[in-house]
């Protein structure tokens, strides 16, 4: 089987510029696993703030201010981008954010215990995470560019699948070096200063690559009208509501991607603090989820083209709500550890499916545009989700187990909100645009 088949690209697309396209999510994804994930989440809980009740709702916080700030302005930078034919230019401006903002945490550890060492984290972590999003939903807007309709789920999949595997790296690179330092006896406050600028610059390297070899193949489209961001995302979403089918898919997003972001962002912290794992434990851990979460990413890539998007996306949310059942009832590492493997395949397989149904749905005239809706679709569950849990597990005093139980509801609400989805009707629509 063909990494890169001819038949799923679009003509005149060649194979290197897919693998630039899909080494971006390579050189991303150490940034989500080693940051937001498995290191730094648990280290501002556990480290930073000491163990206190509200850790977990302070962690959340902060990733929710940077979650707003990218809801309410993708959708305009997108309308910019695509005006102008920058999507390339931005996401190399936002890659350097998030880079320097990234190696900028390194300097946290220092001043750990203290209110100002915890407002500084907080600060970088909003700083590093607003760009890291830029960079998602400009690098997403060149897939319907590169792939055809009938290829979008296995491009989508390829980018995901490469994207794990870039987090493995990282991740493993920093697991080694954890492992290094314990043997030392050397403290969190020495290894994880290193572990944030190994994530910098493998995210800084890996880059190079798409920036050498993904062309911008986008023309300048007209100017639609200026004004304040707020105005053009007003507009936009306006203009958006032709596209029926593709608002089912935005408001199906931000209930289960809502979900997803839990176990994303919390599930280091869950895994610690309610299964009783240690670091270099949960490192292995999401380790792991990540080879399981790229063999879900490359197989069922080629599993939603054969199956339909549709079909594919819901089976995933079924897996999810298999995985909140048995975290929020698991009792040993050994039950957490099978969470955690589901997890990890519908993570990867439920990501690329829904970015495929966006590029199918997307005008091909205002993709950096529409997926600046689709970010602000996928920020808003990002608040939404972990900050709920957050919530929850503050109001019940500590007990994270009600909070991942709740999170089922938000799968089950994205099943519902997924079943008048027509991708057929709204591809129609997307080309008429």
């Amino acid at each position: 089987m063909a990494l890169f088949p001819e038949s799923a690209l679009q003509a005149g697309v060649r194979k290197r510029e897919v693998f630039g396209w899909a080494m971006y999510d390579f050189a991303n994804s150490g940034y989500t696993t080693v940051v937001i994930t498995a290191v730094f989440a648990a280290y501002f809980v556990g480290g930073l703030a000491k163990g206190a009740a509200w850790g977990p709702l302070a962690w959340t916080v902060a990733l929710s201010i940077s979650y707003a700030i990218v809801m309410f302005t993708m959708p305009a930078i997108g309308a910019w981008a695509d005006q102008h034919a920058a999507k390339k230019r931005l996401l190399m401006l936002s890659t350097a954010g998030c880079v320097v903002s990234t190696a900028a945490l390194a300097f946290t550890p220092g001043m750990a215990g203290t209110v100002g060492g915890i407002a500084l984290a907080m600060l970088v972590i909003v700083v590093s995470n607003t760009f890291y999003s830029y960079g998602e939903s400009l690098t997403g807007a060149f897939l319907p560019e590169l792939a055809t309709s009938e290829g979008m789920g296995k491009v989508s999949g390829w980018g995901w699948g490469f994207g794990y595997v870039g987090g493995m790296l990282t991740l493993g690179i920093c697991l080694a070096y954890v492992l290094w330092a314990q043997a030392r006896g050397l403290p969190a406050a020495h290894f994880v200063p290193v572990t944030m600028l190994v994530t910098a610059g493998i995210y800084a390297a890996a880059s190079c690559v798409t920036f050498s070899l993904l062309p911008e193949r986008a023309q300048p489209q007209p100017a639609r009208g200026e004004g304040s961001a707020w105005r053009r995302l007003r507009k936009t979403f306006s203009e958006a509501r032709a596209h029926r089918d593709f608002m089912w898919l935005l408001a199906c997003t931000v209930c289960y991607q809502g979900g997803v972001a839990v176990a994303i962002t919390l599930a280091a912290i869950y895994a610690e603090q309610v299964i009783g794992f240690v670091p270099h434990e949960t490192m292995v851990l999401i380790f792991v989820l990540n080879i399981a979460a790229a063999l879900g990413a490359f197989g069922f890539g080629y599993v939603q083209d054969r199956i339909g998007h549709r079909l594919a996306l819901g089976l995933t949310l079924i897996a999810w709500i298999a995985v909140c059942l048995v975290a929020a009832t698991a009792t040993s590492k050994g039950q957490f550890w099978i969470a955690a493997t589901i997890a990890g395949l519908a993570m990867g397989s439920s990501q690329s499916a829904g970015r495929a149904m966006t590029g199918v749905l997307a005008p091909p005239r205002q993709l950096a545009e529409f997926f600046g809706l689709w970010s602000f679709a996928t920020r808003l569950a990002s608040i939404v989700g972990p900050m709920g849990y957050g919530l929850i597990t503050w109001a019940t005093g500590g007990n994270q187990r009600i909070a991942i139980l709740a999170t089922t509801g938000l799968f089950v609400a994205g099943i519902a909100l997924l079943l008048p989805i027509d991708m057929r009707r709204g591809r129609t629509v997307a080309l008429a645009a």
